[in-house]
């Protein structure tokens, strides 16, 4: 079994668990996801199966999220899951909230959750929260390509944005500093991506749904379908040199810097790169 699935992730599990519900179902150990999700959101979960895995870095990794903000306090956890820490009576508008989410286009500096999996000086980040040690957090440059209002609902002070964004951006994040710079507080009360690289909302398969093998295998797709890359088709003999670990020296003209997919007789064989003009394996498949 070698192949990608676009899982819908339930809120209430994290991207670990559905890892480990579905390495129970196929008995397949070799199972990774791409681009975690906090357990209280739901949404997209690209999963790697079996020698995919070896694919990861080669997946697109910018997202899309459907996010709902709180205003009038915030959390320790920048979501619904955290304690209240601050709270305030003031009431935002539409007006106020169209002019301060320009900040927060295009490349910006975000400052993660404490409440998060990122390591400072060999620690995860959310270790020492719990630890009530203080930290200091280094800013991350990220970008926010697309940033929109689905719906505000006045009364309840609360706030629908669609996000596109760069890997590594913290919704959360969003949420808390909107709220902060509103002067009214704010946090996540909910998430669902809805776009993971190539991986969309229409096309995932609730995990619930993936309760045999059989169904898992009849939802795979063949990684060359997500792989946006060129397409180098192997001769017996070309194949076999790549199966020996040999590069190729080849007449076609490719980006050195662009990954390059090797095939043979329709099935993925290797990734290669240009390298000194010859064509060489960076991971093979045979």
């Amino acid at each position: 079994m070698f192949g990608f699935l676009n899982v819908y992730k339930p809120a209430g599990m994290t991207s670990h668990d559905v890892v480990a519900v579905l390495r129970r179902i196929t008995k397949i150990k070799q199972i990774g996801h791409t681009g975690t999700l906090d357990p209280f959101a739901e949404g997209v979960l690209p999963v790697c199966i079996g020698k995919a895995t070896r694919l990861i870095e080669y997946l697109s990794d910018d997202k899309a999220y459907i996010a709902t903000v709180q205003f009038g306090s915030s959390t320790t956890t920048y979501d619904i899951e955290g304690d209240i820490v601050n709270s305030s009576d003031k009431k935002v508008d539409l007006e106020g909230i169209e002019k301060n989410l320009e900040f927060f286009k295009g490349d910006i500096e975000q400052i993660p959750p404490i409440f998060s999996a990122i390591k400072v000086k060999g620690k995860k980040l959310y270790e020492y929260a719990r630890e009530g040690k203080d930290v200091e957090i280094q800013p991350r440059k990220v970008n926010i390509s697309k940033l929109e209002i689905k719906k505000f609902d006045k009364e309840k002070q609360q706030l629908s944005l669609m996000i596109e964004c760069s890997k590594g951006t913290y919704i959360r994040s969003i949420a808390n500093d909107l709220g902060e710079k509103l002067g009214v507080y704010a946090h996540l009360i909910k998430l669902e991506r809805i776009k993971a690289g190539d991986f969309n909302l229409e096309d995932s398969i609730n995990l619930n749904l993936l309760d045999t093998k059989e169904k898992v295998l009849e939802n795979l797709i063949y990684p060359t379908q997500k792989l946006n890359f060129p397409t180098y088709e192997l001769t017996e003999e070309e194949k076999i040199k790549v199966s020996n670990g040999m590069a190729l020296t080849i007449t076609d003209d490719f980006n050195s810097l662009t990954p390059i997919k090797l095939m043979y007789k329709g099935e993925l064989t290797a990734i290669g790169r240009i390298v000194k003009n010859q064509l060489k394996c960076e991971k093979v498949f045979i």
